[in-house]
């Protein structure tokens, strides 16, 4: 059995099938017994003498809605009317009881619903199974014939109101009725005011379960897990989100509470609070510690609540384990304060000399103790059901003792009980019918809808005959509401008597065989994705600290195998696929520009690339196309993280001019080819140097002479000045 994330399946609302949550009244009347695991099924009769009894009306606001099409059938749409009825407890009833059905309509529609009358009717012929079950409630399709069992009269519901009508039925009315389901039939008939002709507006289907003496010994497994949106370790933002008072993990240990169903854990979630130590939420410790102190059993699911079926299939040696979870640890936060006061030194004593304080690292908590589950039970898997016989020898192996593995009843053959033994394998059989009707109404939001597949789960358990014991195991579900989840488990108390998970692991079990063809295509997805890891195993050597990056990716592989992830695999294991190689070239050399090296000897400019969020060591190797050009081979680079790092490489050109390349790539500390390699076009014009330095040096000389040839022409001009000026003075 696949279970969605999310909990609901993708089944279509029952076009016939309608009820409204349970009355107050009952529910006052219900609530002592369903808390108690010993209590009788409650009585939800009343002391109506006849046929038709007190009709209790209130009109109030209401939120959800449903519709009623043009043939009176009911539909899931918001914009219109719809009516719903429920008998009894949750549609139980003890034989030779009277009964009250409460009837609701619920007016979303743009009209008001004009008052009219709603009549009751009750098929005397039972529905023989659950495919009969499932044809009445999907289609509104029974054998026999419909009996009026009592009506009354209901008032106009304005729009974007309610009104619900409770019509009594005597014991006399019903006590023909032997144990078992019965289709019921409500219908509101309406005369409006512009007309005299009455017509029937809204129906409702729904059942009628008349209880027997039967004993059913039913267990409840509830999971509770905790997707982050970074696919590894909650964050201290989430935590605090989630277990708020309105957060989705206070939600589940409000729904379990006080209850008897059995949780399975994720032990990420108790992982993620401890991990932060003093630093964590205070709301996370006190879910915590909230946890620890709940009477419900408890077992721990693998790891990010990964499928151990598809690791047996995929021919792991071991189940897949997180790898420490040092990265999410922070020393600081695991520091002991000291609370031993001083001592107050005696006037005449010696001072004492001030010890020098310690500087030794505080212990850091292991994975196990990160994980703790205080009194949880040990050796129970919860895999998907796609197993073979020889999977449940691989799961003893994994827990090296005795396995005891929760299956759906489709994987198995028969299930005569809730606990079987398969070829001396112990199996935990939860009822895939139940289990899901029941999972749509934990996660179901609107009462009305709950309380729909509530009736529908009761009614297919009456179909479990004369079994010693049943299992209902619920989706996973990370967003289901705490009333939704609370009176999805209590309902059961109706039909059933609550038995511990400890007493069913401990009954006597019955035989079963495995069927189904599962496929290896999941084991497949998951090689190739930890053939992906081990790349970055490798790729992971550039980091001073590789955990930083391995410890999340074996947490998210461990997600993307999740139980609850199962209808998103291929998906997930594309998109993760997707990532790894975005991360393997995360780091490499950028395409460089041509270069013109006009000297003999300078340095190439390189640039390295880190998009990864921490710093990474590598070493640049430069490699020529032809030996005259000469190229330091190898250069230690720190590129720093989230930018380009500029490396210099020394070159000497042993060639006057031409056309060369040079080759560069990356390895990692140990040898690891890092990146794609990246090759420069150099163009070498080294003679040119000497060729400017000889015109350099020829104007130089130039200029020297000009300047020499000037100065002595000036000098010359002035001595003939001199020798004109002197014979001129004598005279």
């Amino acid at each position: 059995m696949i279970s969605p994330r999310t909990g609901r399946h993708a089944r279509a609302h029952r076009s016939a099938r309608v009820a409204v949550a349970f009355a107050l009244a009952f529910g006052v009347l219900a609530t002592p017994q369903l808390l108690s695991p010993t209590a009788a099924v409650a009585d939800a009769s009343t002391d109506a003498s006849t046929g038709v009894g007190t009709v209790a009306k209130t009109v109030a606001k209401t939120g959800g809605a449903t519709k009623a099409d043009t043939d009176g059938a009911n539909t899931a749409d918001d914009d219109t009317a719809r009516l719903s009825v429920v008998a009894g407890l949750h549609g139980v009833i003890k034989p030779g009881a009277s009964l009250t059905v409460s009837a609701s309509i619920d007016n979303r529609s743009e009209d008001p619903v004009d008052a009219g009358r709603i009549t009751i009717e009750v098929n005397r012929t039972p529905l023989a199974d659950a495919t009969a079950l499932g044809a009445w409630l999907d289609s509104g399709s029974a054998s026999g014939t419909f009996a009026t069992l009592g009506s009354d009269t209901s008032e106009d519901v304005p729009v974007s109101e309610s009104s619900t009508v409770s019509v009594s039925v005597a014991a006399s009315a019903i006590d023909d009725l032997a144990p078992g389901v019965y289709p019921l039939r409500g219908t509101l008939s309406t005369t409006p005011a512009s007309t005299t002709v009455t017509s029937d507006v809204l129906t409702a289907s729904s059942v009628l379960i008349v209880s027997d003496d039967a004993a059913r010994q039913v267990t409840v497994l509830v999971p509770i897990t905790a997707t982050p949106a970074n696919g590894a370790l909650l964050t201290a933002d989430e935590l605090t989100a989630l277990t708020a008072p309105e957060g989705a993990l206070t939600a589940q240990l409000d729904g379990v509470a006080g209850t008897s169903a059995a949780i399975a854990i994720d032990p990420l979630i108790p992982a993620a609070i401890r991990a932060r130590g003093t630093s964590a939420p205070q709301g996370a410790t006190d879910w915590l510690d909230r946890l620890e102190s709940l009477s419900n059993e408890r077992f721990a699911l693998q790891a990010g609540d990964a499928d151990a079926t598809v690791q047996a299939r995929a021919e792991l040696p071991e189940l897949l384990a997180p790898l420490p979870l040092t990265p999410y640890l922070n020393a600081a936060d695991f520091v002991q304060s000291a609370s031993t006061p001083a001592p107050t030194p005696s006037p005449t004593a010696t001072p004492s000399p001030t010890p020098e304080p310690t500087s030794a690292e505080p212990e850091l908590p292991s994975y196990d103790e990160l994980t703790a589950l205080p009194d949880s039970q040990t050796g129970i898997l919860w895999p998907l059901g796609d197993v073979q016989t020889a999977d449940l020898a691989t799961f003893d192996t994994y827990l090296d003792t005795d396995v005891t593995t929760v299956l759906p009843s489709t994987s198995l053959a028969t299930a005569a009980s809730a606990l079987l033994d398969i070829d001396g394998h112990r199996v935990l059989a939860m009822d895939s019918t139940v289990s899901a009707t029941l999972s749509d109404a934990a996660a179901a939001s609107d009462d009305a809808t709950r309380e729909d597949e509530i009736v529908a789960g009761l009614a297919q358990l009456t179909y479990a005959g004369a079994q010693p014991s049943l299992m209902v195991g619920l989706d996973r579900d990370e967003t289901r509401s705490a009333t939704a989840l609370r009176e999805t488990i209590l309902s059961l108390s109706a039909l059933t008597q609550p038995t511990t998970l400890t007493d069913l692991r401990s009954a006597d079990p019955a035989s079963s065989t495995i069927v189904g063809d599962p496929t290896d295509e999941r084991a497949a997805a998951l090689d190739s994705v930890l053939a992906d890891e081990e790349r970055l195993t490798s790729f992971a050597s550039i980091l001073d600290e590789p955990l930083v990056l391995l410890s999340p990716e074996r947490l998210a592989i461990l997600r993307l195998i999740g139980v609850g992830a199962a209808e998103s695999y291929p998906a997930a294991v594309a998109g993760h696929r997707a990532a790894t190689v975005k991360t393997l070239n995360a780091v490499g050399v950028q395409q460089p520009s041509p270069i013109q090296l006009f000297t003999a000897a300078a340095p190439l400019p390189v640039w390295v690339r880190n998009d990864l969020p921490w710093p990474v060591n590598v070493t640049l190797e430069s490699r020529p196309s032809d030996a005259r050009l000469d190229v330091r081979p190898r250069t230690e680079v720190l590129a720093q993280p989230a930018s380009n790092t500029r490396v210099k490489v020394p070159v000497e050109a042993r060639v006057g001019s031409g056309e060369l390349s040079v080759h560069f790539a990356l390895t990692s500390p140990t040898g690891v080819h890092i990146g794609a390699d990246q090759t420069a076009n150099v163009t070498v014009r080294a003679e040119w140097e000497s060729i400017g330095l000889i015109v350099l040096g020829g104007i130089i000389g130039l200029l020297l002479v000009l300047g020499i040839i000037r100065t002595v022409v000036r000098r010359r001009k002035g001595r003939g000045t001199d020798a004109v000026a002197e014979p001129s003075a004598t005279e």
